[in-house]
């Protein structure tokens, strides 16, 4: 495997990876950063998208401790939240490691076209009013089958599954955006480590750019945990909705 990891290539991976870090945290896309850096640096569409996990697992750990810490994170329905989820990233991990690359752009910019259509039309789906009180799965049997194409997707291409995730855990469990970050960090832990297991048996990924790309990720992670609990609801719906439209134009170019 070819690349060429300079110390200025490092040091950009490690911004471009606090940056997304904080994206994630707080909406979702930051692997519309993270997917092209690891790309310019050489990696194949496919081995840069299983590398790309690297820097998601280690946030979504340090993500999902810090909302924990700070009581952020809701513990009375995680099983249920969670499975679907596992269930889905074993079929899109598959597809990932078997299916065409030229599948990954497309479904990308479905998922973003989605939820920025979602967030223009019908913002009180994604930013539930103050005082909502949050369904259990089993009163929502719906938001099984959102989070188990959210698992799917983020099994198949990570960048914009937290969009996926949103949508199920305040559109459907109506739970606020803080909460809903603090799930959907804790489903992305999961769905990434079964697909992280999947790509390493492949022996798709690259290591040393994506530890480099996870101390970022980590650095961003812990401050995005920080944004979140210092902001209103208001502001973070509002960075919500510009994350989904550059993500949206992102996902074009991508």
């Amino acid at each position: 495997m070819l690349y060429e990891l300079t110390p200025q290539f490092i040091v950009l991976l490690i911004a471009i990876g606090g940056i997304a870090g904080v994206i994630n945290t707080l909406a979702g896309g930051g692997s519309n950063l993270t997917l092209p850096a690891l790309m310019v640096l050489g990696l194949p569409a496919d081995v840069a998208n299983a590398t790309n996990r690297v820097g998601v697992l280690v946030q979504a750990v340090t993500v999902v401790r810090g909302f924990d810490r700070h009581q952020q994170l809701p513990r009375g329905d995680l099983r249920a939240v969670v499975w679907p989820t596992v269930v889905g990233s074993v079929l899109g991990s598959a597809a990932a490691a078997f299916a065409p690359t030229v599948w990954l752009k497309p479904a990308l910019l479905t998922a973003m076209l989605g939820m920025a259509a979602l967030v223009l039309l019908r913002p009180d789906v994604v930013a539930p009013p103050p005082g909502t009180t949050p369904y259990r799965v089993d009163q929502r049997p719906s938001a099984r089958w959102v989070l188990l194409l959210a698992g799917v997707y983020g099994g198949f291409v990570q960048a914009g599954v937290g969009f996926i995730l949103i949508a199920a855990l305040a559109g459907a469990l109506r739970y606020d955006l803080v909460k809903t970050n603090a799930l959907k960090m804790l489903c992305t832990l999961f769905l990434t480590i079964v697909s992280m297991a999947l790509f390493i048996w492949q022996d798709m990924v690259a290591w040393v750019p994506g530890l480099v790309l996870a101390l970022g990720t980590m650095i961003g992670g812990r401050l995005g945990v920080r944004l979140a609990l210092k902001a209103s609801q208001r502001a973070l719906k509002w960075f919500l909705f510009v994350m989904t439209l550059c993500a949206s134009a992102a996902a074009m170019w991508l």
